[in-house]
């Protein structure tokens, strides 16, 4: 990396909030969990709920209430699709036909 180019990186990184990047990845997360879901990665995506819920309270009041308020509904919302999909994936028959896993 050139020398110019790794000072406009440092600055960029001194400019970074924590805050900020922590929005980033939670955003993250509920998109990662709900591409787990669809591949049928269920634990993946409980492993994504269970960061989400305990990153969550440290925003509380350190970012606008909305972000807030929009995770928790993204968290909920993934939440709810990981119960249909574990609900539907355990009333299936198994593979030989022997009733419900």
């Amino acid at each position: 990396m050139a020398e110019g180019q790794q000072a406009a990186a440092e600055e960029l990184f001194k400019q970074l909030k924590v805050t900020d990047l922590l929005l980033g990845t939670l955003a993250s997360l509920v998109q990662l969990g709900y591409a787990k879901l669809g591949d049928g990665e269920t634990e993946q995506t409980r492993v994504a709920i269970e960061a989400l819920r305990a990153l969550m309270p440290v925003l509380d009041d350190a970012v606008p209430a909305e972000a807030v308020r929009d995770l928790r509904q993204a968290t909920a919302n993934l939440q709810l699709a990981y119960a249909s999909k574990v609900n539907e994936t355990s009333d299936r028959p198994d593979e030989e036909g022997k009733g419900e896993i």
